[in-house]
């Protein structure tokens, strides 16, 4: 019997396995925040700074926990680049935890996209 732990880690994989389909590598955990945020932000340039790079992943975790109703969306900027507000706290956890809490919800921010 499949705990939720395996059930997290096999979607996981099946996403990897897409997104090497398409972009022809595997994606750590950066890689994919980074293509939400890109994908939020329509933020497309050829140079991308460290900061900037930063700024379209903060976006991604944004976005993605905004769907478990813990961030909500309050605007976008001159520029374009979309607000958040923390609305709820997140849950204190340790490093393994975190990830597979980001994981799920990119899991389901993927399902509700249908990317």
């Amino acid at each position: 019997m499949m705990n939720v732990k395996d059930d997290l880690q096999k979607r996981w994989w099946d996403l990897e396995a897409k997104l090497v389909e398409r972009f022809g590598k595997k994606p750590d955990l950066e890689a994919v925040l980074f293509l939400i945020g890109l994908q939020e932000t329509n933020f497309f340039k050829d140079k991308i700074t460290k900061e900037q790079k930063q700024d379209l992943m903060h976006v991604a975790v944004c976005t993605v926990l905004s769907n478990g109703g813990y961030y909500i969306l309050e605007g976008h900027d001159a520029d374009g680049w979309p607000h958040f507000k923390q609305i709820k706290e997140i849950p204190v956890q340790n490093l393994y935890e975190q990830e597979n809490f980001l994981k799920d919800h990119i899991l389901l921010y993927f399902n509700l996209h249908q990317l």
